[in-house]
């Protein structure tokens, strides 16, 4: 008799199992439909304030005078890797 009562407990555990799963999906189903549009309208509002500022950053002009001169230089600092090892030179032999 243990054995079938094993048997039920172990089917009433699943059963609750799938029931927990399918309540979770739908549940979280319905709140992406409610909420969802409002997510996604939120990211698409700081994404674009957040490029129209990187925008504004490039368009604003540089406050000199006129006949001011700047130069404006990027560095020319090459990445060298000096433990490269040692240069072998090969010759072919007939």
């Amino acid at each position: 008799m243990k054995k079938k009562d094993m048997q039920e407990a172990s089917l009433q555990g699943v059963l609750k199992v799938i029931l927990i799963i399918l309540l979770l999906y739908y549940g979280l189903k319905i709140v992406t439909r409610l909420f969802g549009p409002l997510l996604l309208r939120y990211v698409t509002k700081k994404a674009g304030e957040k490029f129209q500022q990187q925008f504004n950053q490039y368009q604003q002009p540089d406050q000199t005078q006129e006949g001011d001169v700047s130069i404006h230089k990027k560095s020319k600092k090459k990445a060298t890797n000096k433990d490269v090892g040692e240069y072998i030179d090969f010759e072919e032999l007939d």
